[in-house]
């Protein structure tokens, strides 16, 4: 059995660690600080940020296949190490066309697979300040590395804002997209192992609020044939990179269809409900490849699941211990806290998730919104 590891510290690496834990794997973590709640129950930690090749190179040597909780991690060692016969899922290869929201779209492209319409900022000023025909404002601007919870990304509404956003940024480092008037936003979790053996996750729905999820309705209330286009284009996309590992996927579906939004090279946070509601966790199911296992199926055991995220509200230093023991009071409560020192608003501190007993689609969500309401009585929305 392979040894694995993780590159990173955060939210994502303590759920990872505690599925280890369950699963007897001692799972080693490459963490920004040796404070960081995900060492405390990992089997092992070297400590330096994620782009550090010093450390990863010391994790490499702990470990024999290496995964991810984040994308900022630096390209160049990774392919060193790669040379050197250190192994990652995803791949240095697979990894560098996912981790740039450009490569992103230039690769969504090239495989014919539906996305918003896009231009680089940097055309945008050498043709004067005019977009190209496809598009027009209102636009949304994104960085193309390192955004993440609504940060590097604005909508550009008019033709001042966007010289505004000329003026503040390097056009280089932006691209702009075509905003898309979308129904709802999707996302699904999809695991391939070197094999080639696919196992997705149900399609859930998620709700965004100042750009950050706020919550996760499992499964998606989508016809039969939405979901049969995201299995397809899941599908497509991890086997045409030849991807091993676990991928999120995030949609908008709009009235002219489904449309890639984002990629993640990782677990995500609209799968957090599958600790609870799902034959095996998304956290799981990355160990399960990590280790040398084939995935497990991933399926719903339960008609469905709510997942609420507890966002920061204010800028403090507290555990919101009263907070968190009246949410562990709610019926069926499922409460994950992520252990962060200090809270400011939109910061993910941690999650609620809730099982729904009814099997239309209708109900459920209607039993979802009972739980978000009863959530936000003692825990206020971001902002």
């Amino acid at each position: 059995m392979n040894r694995p590891g993780i590159v990173g510290s955060g939210q994502l690496a303590l759920m990872l660690s505690e599925a280890a834990r369950a699963m007897d794997l001692e799972l080693q973590l490459q963490a920004a600080a040796a404070d960081d709640p995900a060492v405390a129950i990992a089997a092992g930690a070297v400590i330096g940020a994620s782009n550090t090749p010093e450390a990863t190179a010391a994790l490499a040597e702990r470990c024999d296949v290496i995964g991810f909780e984040n994308e900022w991690v630096d390209l160049k060692a990774l392919t060193a190490l790669e040379l050197q016969g250190t192994t990652f899922q995803p791949s240095a290869a697979v990894l560098k066309e996912l981790v740039n929201k450009r490569r992103q779209r230039q690769i969504l492209e090239k495989l014919n697979l539906p996305c918003p319409r896009w231009c680089d900022l940097a055309s945008v000023v050498s043709a004067g300040g005019e977009l190209p025909e496809h598009m027009s404002l209102p636009v949304m601007a994104k960085t193309i590395s390192g955004g993440y919870d609504g940060q590097g990304t604005e909508q550009v509404l008019n033709r001042a804002s966007l010289e505004a956003l000329l003026m503040r940024v390097e056009p280089r480092q932006w691209i702009l997209e075509e905003l898309v008037p979308f129904e709802v936003e999707l996302a699904v979790v999809v695991a391939r192992d070197a094999s080639g053996t696919v196992e997705l996750f149900p399609l859930v729905e998620t709700h965004q609020h100042k750009q950050v999820c706020d919550w996760v309705l499992a499964p998606a209330g989508v016809s039969h044939a939405v979901e049969a286009r995201v299995r397809s284009i899941a599908v497509s996309l991890v086997t045409a990179l030849d991807y091993v590992g676990v991928l999120a996927i995030e949609f908008f579906l709009a009235p002219s269809g489904l449309m890639i939004n984002e990629l993640a090279p990782r677990t995500h946070n609209s799968g957090h409900f599958t600790i609870e509601a799902c034959a095996t966790s998304q956290f799981r199911q990355q160990l399960n490849l990590l280790s040398g296992r084939p995935p497990e199926s991933a399926g719903l055991t339960v008609p469905g699941a709510f997942m609420v995220n507890l966002l920061g509200f204010e800028h403090a230093s507290s555990d919101y211990c009263d907070r968190r023991q009246q949410l562990e009071r709610l019926p069926g409560a499922h409460l994950h806290w992520y252990g962060k020192s200090d809270a400011r608003p939109g910061r993910k501190l941690g999650h609620i998730t809730f099982l729904l007993q009814a099997h239309d689609a209708g109900l459920r969500r209607r039993e979802a919104m009972e739980h978000l309401a009863a959530v936000r009585q003692h825990w206020p929305a971001n902002g």
